[in-house]
């Protein structure tokens, strides 16, 4: 194919859409975006318009390809990705019946419970609990709670299954987020029917589109009214996208065993590729086949990281440091030693999703005097967001699930030394891709692959994606910081009781028991 062909990565994520236009080689002519907006009817309650994403979406990728400078002759193929467990319900005629319920929306947590309480066979790769983000939880509370509306919705599928039958008119639901989301298992059988029974939803899945389709296999042809309103030709291929985060891991070029992608920003996401169908207690996973065939995806996440340092600088940061007031409190906070002069902090500011479970704890600072300032508390609250991540690779490690190496994204990479801190503590060599946007990227590595550019999905990622430095780590700091993770774990393991018991205080009483229901990842009883 010539060289003057392009491709585009179209991230729908969960502020905006974002289209990056880029040649077979990898250099990207453009990148723009347009922003949509999220409602909270209800306390925990996330819904966005699926009318939004599209408006948004033929926005971005029109401005991308002025941006460009280039024919919507020359544009291959177009790849959408999205956000994770964002149900999408439409009726017989292909309209949504309601809002999308947006990833980050818990009202499902009472049916992710008593899903966990199975101990069903479907639950193999999520022992550790079922969260209520999850679209099968979801679907359950619209038919427990919203019969009328579950009773008009003839298809049920995710965001990026939505922007691809906008694309294509064609109804499709994609391997890779059923696989990691929607207990699916190619590898032994497919839908859990059983499961789905024991749950209250028999002979769900004649509502699930019966097309389905790996990660960058084509679609189908873009319709010519997409066309159109994107300023696409008609010829454009549309293929398979999938979750944002395991789509970004072809633009880390995560594609072999034995890498890991590690994914940061408001939290972290830890991707780790490997052959092994190999369980790991407090991790999710292993599964297989959902980014590259034949390999498996290990998950581990924290709820909150840069989020926390946010946190700390729009209430004390900003009012200490001027203008440049993020970059002068991370100096501060460099200056400070490892471990910050005996002062230790938890990571659990919204509960702990990896390794842990348990969404009933909460962040913590010790070991406070009159000698310590507000640089030292930043260094703590940085270092607690290193441990955890820590935490994961020593967890998935102890089980045979070794990280060597990790690639990184995201909003961390800005800052040199915070990454040089998450590869001392971890004790790995971080690299960073040339370009940063890597779930676009990733889109628009599916999507040379799905048009027939390239064999395979690694043989794209190789082509495609360029490595722009990597931060090995220091062995003096690693040991210091091997010593401080000791006081991590052991603080984690003396205030949980007190933790328990705090966040039991802090429940609404029996009168309002829907209040009651904690967000999150919920645990499974006894599986």
């Amino acid at each position: 194919m010539s060289a003057e062909r392009y491709v585009i990565g179209l991230d729908g994520g969960t502020g905006g859409a974002r289209a990056l236009v880029a040649d077979l080689s990898g250099n990207v002519r453009a990148i723009a975006s347009s922003d949509y907006a999220t409602t909270h009817p209800h306390s925990g309650w996330a819904e966005q318009d699926p009318a939004d994403w599209w408006r948004a979406a033929c926005t971005a990728v029109a401005k991308a390809i002025r941006m460009a400078d280039v024919s919507p002759r020359q544009i291959a193929a177009i790849c959408a990705d999205g956000t994770s467990s964002t149900l999408v319900a439409l009726d017989a005629g292909l309209q949504p019946t309601m809002p999308a319920i947006l990833w980050m929306d818990n009202r499902a947590s009472p049916q992710a419970r008593r899903m966990a309480a199975t101990g069903d066979a479907a639950l193999r790769r999520s022992r550790i609990g079922v969260s209520s983000e999850w679209a099968i939880p979801k679907i359950l509370w619209l038919r427990e709670t919203r019969p009328e509306v579950f009773d008009r919705s003839r298809w049920f599928m995710e965001m990026a299954d939505y922007l691809a039958l906008r694309l294509s008119g064609a109804l499709s639901l994609g391997h890779n987020h059923i696989t990691n989301r929607w207990f699916y298992d190619g590898r032994r059988g497919g839908w859990p029917e059983d499961f789905f029974g024991r749950i209250g939803l028999s002979g769900i899945t004649e509502r699930f589109p019966a097309r389905v389709l790996p990660l960058g296999a084509p679609v189908g042809p873009i319709t010519p009214e997409a066309a159109a309103e994107m300023g696409l030709d008609p010829a454009t291929l549309v293929v398979c996208g999938g979750t944002d985060a395991y789509v970004a891991m072809l633009g880390l070029d995560v594609c072999a065993a034995g890498r890991t992608a590690f994914i940061t920003g408001s939290s972290h996401l830890v991707l780790s590729m490997t052959d092994r169908d190999l369980e790991v207690p407090g991790i999710f996973g292993p599964h297989p086949d959902c980014v590259v065939p034949d390999l498996y995806v290990m998950e581990g996440g924290q709820v909150s990281t840069g989020s926390v340092i946010r946190w700390w600088h729009d209430q004390v940061g900003c009012h200490m440091h001027g203008e440049d007031s993020f970059a002068a409190m991370m100096r501060a906070a460099e200056a400070i030693p490892i471990g910050a002069e005996g002062l230790v902090a938890l990571d659990f500011w919204q509960g702990n999703r990896n390794p842990y479970i348990d969404y009933d704890l909460q962040g913590a600072l010790w070991g406070m005097t009159l000698k310590h300032t507000p640089a030292h508390i930043l260094r703590a609250l940085l270092e607690s967001v290193v441990y955890g991540t820590r935490n994961i690779l020593v967890t998935m490690a102890e089980r045979g699930v070794a990280v060597e190496e990790m690639v990184g994204c995201g909003g961390a990479t800005r800052s040199p030394f915070w990454m040089q801190m998450h590869a001392d503590a971890a004790g790995v060599p971080i690299s960073v891709p040339v370009e940063a946007e890597a779930t676009a990227m990733g889109a628009a590595v599916a999507a040379a692959h799905g048009v027939g550019a390239f064999a395979s999905l690694p043989e794209a990622a190789a082509a495609m994606v360029r490595m722009d430095c990597t931060i090995e780590p220091d062995p003096g700091r690693h040991a210091r910081y091997a010593e401080q993770f000791e006081f991590y774990r052991a603080t984690y393991e003396a205030l949980r009781p007190l933790m328990h018991r705090m966040a039991r205080r802090g429940q609404t009483t029996p009168e309002d028991p829907a209040a009651a229901v904690r967000p999150g990842l919920e645990p499974a009883a006894a599986v």
